[in-house]
C-alpha cells in the first residue's frame, strides 16, 4: 500500500471512528439519559408509593387494633362516668356532703359555701364552680384541701388562699370546679 493510500485509510477509519463517537454520544443524550432519568423517576415514584402502602398498613393496623377495642374502652368510658362524674341533678347534695364530710374529717369549720353553674359551655361535661370559706388549724385546712384534691370526683381546685382568722385559727378561701354531667 501507498502512503496516499494508507492517509486515505486512515482518515476514513478516523472519519468513521468520530462518526461512531458521535453517534454514541447522540446515543446517549437522546435515548439512553432521558431513558435513565424517566427510569430513576420512576423507581423514586414507585419507592414512594411503596412506603406510602406501608405507611397506609401501619395505620390500618393500629385502627384495626382501636376497633377492636372499642366496646371495652366504651365500657370503661362508661364506667367511669357513672362512678367518677356525678349527674347535675345531684351535683349539688354530692358537692356539699363532700364538703361536710371533708371538713369533718379534718375538723373544720365551715363558714360559707357557694355555687355557681357554668351553662354556656359546650364541652361533654359541665362545670358547677363552687366558693368555700373555712376556719380551722393550718394542718386541718391542707387535710381538707387534700381531700378535696384526691375526691373520686372531678375536681379541680382553681384558687388556694389562707388568711389569719379568728382566735388564733386561720380562714381558707378555695375556688373549685366539680364536673358534671350535663
Amino acid at each position: 500500500m501507498r502512503k496516499s493510500q494508507r492517509q486515505l485509510v486512515n482518515r476514513i477509519l478516523e472519519a468513521t471512528g468520530l462518526g461512531m463517537v458521535a453517534l454514541a454520544l447522540l446515543v446517549f443524550f437522546v435515548i439512553y439519559r432521558p431513558l435513565g432519568n424517566k427510569i430513576a423517576a420512576t423507581e423514586r415514584r414507585h419507592s414512594e408509593l411503596r412506603q406510602k402502602i406501608r405507611d397506609q398498613q401501619v395505620r390500618v393496623e393500629v385502627l384495626r387494633r382501636f376497633q377492636e377495642a372499642l366496646p371495652q374502652t366504651s365500657k370503661s368510658l362508661e364506667n367511669f362516668l357513672t362512678e367518677r362524674i356525678p349527674p347535675r341533678r345531684e351535683a349539688y347534695s354530692i358537692t356539699d356532703h363532700l364538703i361536710h364530710k371533708g371538713a369533718d374529717a379534718a375538723n373544720v369549720k365551715v363558714l360559707a359555701m357557694s355555687f355557681r353553674l357554668d351553662p354556656q359551655r359546650k364541652d361533654p361535661l359541665e362545670r358547677l364552680g363552687f366558693e368555700i370559706n373555712v376556719q380551722g388549724p393550718y394542718s386541718g385546712l391542707l387535710k381538707f384541701s387534700h381531700a378535696l384534691e384526691t375526691a373520686k370526683d372531678i375536681i379541680l381546685v382553681r384558687d388556694f388562699s389562707i388568711a389569719p382568722g379568728d382566735s388564733g385559727t386561720l380562714n381558707l378561701r378555695l375556688s373549685a370546679d366539680l364536673y358534671i354531667t350535663p
